[in-house]
């Protein structure tokens, strides 16, 4: 039976994707790890792990010995910390044995920092780009972006930290080493024509199937509203974007409609937040990556249903001596 551990179970990409290898129905043993030891994240896993936190100077040598413990086939970084840290050691970590799910080291380095990627996009795909600036001036940044324009962490995850600026006040309240950090862009398209597009890539340049989800966000900056659109309508622009940055595996670009065309708000190198809903439709990224992480095999395009999915709060009641959903 192959052994799957998650890490950042507690997490929504974490328990997004466990939940996701439940509804494959493929027998599995499945191992969740996490910081927390009150968290979710048991009910979704045959075994849970408490681990370090991933900067912790124990971190890496507790994980290769879970991975062993377990003898994991299979290991998915379920958050970004933990991403960044398995791509600088790969090679230790796949010496227990495991197959990593990671993409390109290059293109996770290059999303670390969103000033970094945009102008690696101007050198490569530009036409997907939206003008970005650093220099964090009311004035300047009303006469190239507009008002109100949008400032966001030079590295971050979801839409954390990203805020909407209309008034040199507003801009004013930033702290300026705060400021430092961050970059702008001009508003672009319409919230409800924001889109979030999987595809499965080669990393050749290609990919062997995709996804794409009309979305709205959460106040955390997560999906929380999701329907099914065709993903025929992104496939000129994943394909550029594939050719220019050759991601490998589950990858995550999201798009806003406008009116000079598609443009790419950012991608993630990695499963996102939207997995288990692209799951239930039939888009099961988790499974496509044991496939190829065990057999080498890419995906074949699913058929995918159409529908919408709406996320809401619920509970997860653990009794004395099992737990109860």
């Amino acid at each position: 039976m192959t052994t799957i551990l998650v890490s950042g179970a507690a997490g929504i990409v974490g328990y997004g994707i466990l939940r996701s290898l439940i509804m494959s129905k493929r027998p599995m043993t499945l191992v969740g790890t996490s910081i927390y030891t009150d968290s979710v994240a048991p009910g979704f896993c045959d075994v849970f792990e408490v681990v370090p936190r991933t900067d912790a100077p124990d971190y890496l040598d507790q994980l290769l010995a879970l991975l062993r413990k377990h003898q994991v086939d299979v290991a998915f970084p379920g958050i970004d910390a933990d991403m960044y840290k398995w791509a600088d050691h790969v090679a230790e970590i796949e010496a227990t044995g495991t197959k990593v799910v990671l993409n390109s080291r290059e293109l996770i380095s290059l999303c670390s920092d969103k000033w970094a990627f945009y102008e690696r996009q101007q050198d490569l795909m530009p036409t997907y780009a939206i003008p970005s600036y650093l220099d964090i001036d009311f004035d300047v940044l009303k006469a190239n972006c507009g008002l109100p324009f949008l400032v966001k962490p030079r590295r971050g995850f979801g839409s954390k930290g990203i805020a909407l600026v209309a008034t040199a006040e507003q801009l004013a309240r930033i702290a300026p080493a705060t400021r430092a950090t961050l970059m702008a862009q001009p508003v672009v398209g319409r919230d409800d024509e924001e889109f979030t597009v999987s595809a499965f890539c080669d990393g050749k340049g290609g990919y062997s199937a995709s996804m794409a989800l009309r979305r709205k966000l959460s106040r955390e900056g997560f999906t929380e509203k999701a329907e099914v659109v065709d993903q025929a309508e992104f496939s000129e622009a994943v394909h550029d974007l594939c050719r220019a940055f050759a991601p490998i595996g589950p990858t995550n670009f999201q798009f806003r409609k406008t009116d000079a065309g598609l443009r790419l708000l950012e991608i993630n190198p990695r499963i996102s937040s939207s997995t288990s809903i692209r799951a239930a439709f039939g888009y099961n990224e988790a499974l496509m990556a044991v496939d190829m992480a065990v057999e080498k095999r890419l995906p074949a395009q699913p058929d995918i249903k159409r529908g919408r999915a709406v996320r809401y709060t619920e509970d997860f009641i653990f009794h004395d001596n099992s737990a109860h959903l």
